[in-house]
């Protein structure tokens, strides 16, 4: 198939922005190229112009939602609190992540921000931690969306009335400084942010 080509109309940059916007729209499941393509105006060809696959740009869409990082000086906690924060920026985002790091896809820049603060502040195998880290943050903020997902849709068990999100808070730094081997205060416990309801 020969991709058509208009370079005057959108570039790498504009498709991955254009991406981004319709994630927020249409959730991951429906995030097709065909989708995307409809959106900018041009046939789905014309993307693989920028992206050679739909796993190039899912990984493009990755890093740029890791990308947000604390201050370079951050410690450990407050880094993999601001990588889920960033995750909860976009609807789906930690499944779209955590699914681009089980194919090795993108440059991760969650797990080198991850690595850079156990190294500052002194942890041994930081490499292994920083992966094990990662793992972690990926998978509870995917489980903080899903239940999010399910209680706006109105699958979840519950009396509609309590916060179903209520003390993964706490569990999410308890397993931060588990996994980092340092401990945190009961005054240092952050509050959840809110992630993305989907769309009724």
């Amino acid at each position: 198939m020969v991709p058509e080509h208009n370079s005057t109309r959108h570039d790498r940059d504009g498709v991955a922005r254009a991406a981004l916007l319709l994630l927020d729209e249409v959730g991951l499941a429906d995030l097709s190229m065909r989708r995307i393509a409809g959106a900018l105006d041009v046939q789905p060809s014309a993307l693989y112009w920028h992206f050679a696959s739909k796993q190039e740009l899912l990984a493009e869409l990755a890093d740029r939602i890791t990308a947000t990082m604390p201050r370079a000086d951050a410690d450990v906690l407050t880094t993999a609190r601001g990588i889920r924060d960033a995750l909860f920026t976009y609807r789906d985002g930690a499944e779209l992540v955590l699914s681009t790091s089980a194919l090795r896809l993108g440059s991760s820049p969650a797990q080198t921000a991850l690595e850079s603060a156990l190294r500052r502040h002194g942890a041994d195998d930081p490499e292994n931690r920083a992966a094990a880290l990662l793992h972690f943050v990926l998978g509870h903020a995917t489980l903080v969306q899903q239940r999010m997902h399910a209680d706006s849709h109105g699958a979840t068990i519950g009396d509609g009335v309590h916060d179903i999100t209520a003390g993964l808070d706490r569990v999410f730094d308890l397993g931060v400084t588990a996994l980092a081997g340092t401990p945190v205060a009961d005054d240092e416990v952050s509050e959840l942010p809110t992630p993305r309801r989907d769309r009724a």
